[in-house]
């Protein structure tokens, strides 16, 4: 296992009149390769557990374990897990400062110590990976498009050859088709790079067609964590915790309701279709 949480429990307003608890008890195991979804409502703590993963926040409680070596400990060097836990925010504007697209990327791994040589090498790679062009390097960050700063962020932590990939709802935002350029890139880059990838998202479509793991935080606990299938047959939970399911299983369970012998657990539109294609044939 690369990641480990166990037993975190955080608190917003610690020692306060207004002291709350943002993380319940929350263990967890990420191992290698994974593609996970992390689901909940505005206020569920998703936020706050990712950044726990890569030490922004420090839980008020229990362990966090990086291959096996406790990242609370005095002695364990907190920049090599934010190297190799890498963490793309929901605004890339909190990400981007540089004075153009080539110096942001090279900041990462020049941070790290990596020759200019490497640094410049692994900074290419990440921006050809993403999909931007030799045309934009010299660009500031600030004056592309809301897909394109994402892909600029996105590269700046790959150039840093995390092994562990974190993103805050990064479709949030973008039309139709960037959302999906954007999650058919963290899909090849899954696959390609071996990376395990965390996507934070409110698109139920989204993680029922690209994640393999499915978590569901509630209250600043874990609900639910499972393949989405079984996740999304929760239906009636998922709805009391604010949530939704997929507009395809939606679809599928009214009409398998009707009478219609098609599969109610469909999640994809390509699924629905098959379904529906072997029901009336």
């Amino acid at each position: 296992m690369s990641l480990i949480l166990d037993k975190i429990n955080y608190y917003y307003g610690k020692g306060t009149a207004f002291e709350s608890a943002a993380l319940k008890n929350i263990s967890l195991a990420i191992p290698d390769g994974e593609f996970i979804g992390i689901i909940g409502h505005t206020g569920s703590g998703k936020s706050t557990l990712i950044q726990h993963m890569n030490g922004l926040i420090k839980a008020d409680s229990g362990s966090i374990y990086y291959n096996g070596k406790d990242i609370y400990d005095k002695d364990f060097k907190m920049t090599d897990l934010r190297r190799k836990v890498g963490l793309v925010f929901q605004y890339p504007e909190h990400q981007l400062f540089e004075a153009t697209v080539i110096k942001d990327v090279l900041f990462g791994p020049t941070n790290m110590g990596m020759d200019k040589l490497k640094a410049e090498l692994a900074a290419y790679g990440a921006l050809k990976a993403v999909g931007i062009g030799d045309d934009l390097i010299d660009a500031s960050p600030f004056e592309l498009s809301g897909g394109q700063k994402r892909r600029v962020a996105i590269a700046g932590v790959l150039a840093m050859s995390p092994e562990i990939l974190v993103l805050d709802e990064p479709t949030a935002g973008l039309d139709p088709a960037g959302r999906t350029e954007l999650l058919n890139l963290l899909k090849e880059i899954h696959e390609t790079k071996g990376i395990t990838v965390i996507l934070v998202s409110h698109s139920m479509e989204d993680v029922a067609e690209y994640a393999e793991r499915l978590i569901v935080i509630d209250e600043g606990e874990i609900k639910y964590d499972d393949e989405p299938r079984k996740v999304f047959a929760h239906a009636d939970e998922l709805r009391k915790m604010g949530l939704e399911i997929p507009q395809c299983t939606e679809l599928m369970g009214k009409l398998a309701d009707a009478g219609l012998n098609v599969d109610r657990s469909c999640l994809t539109v390509e699924e629905a279709v098959n379904s529906i294609i072997g029901a009336i044939s």
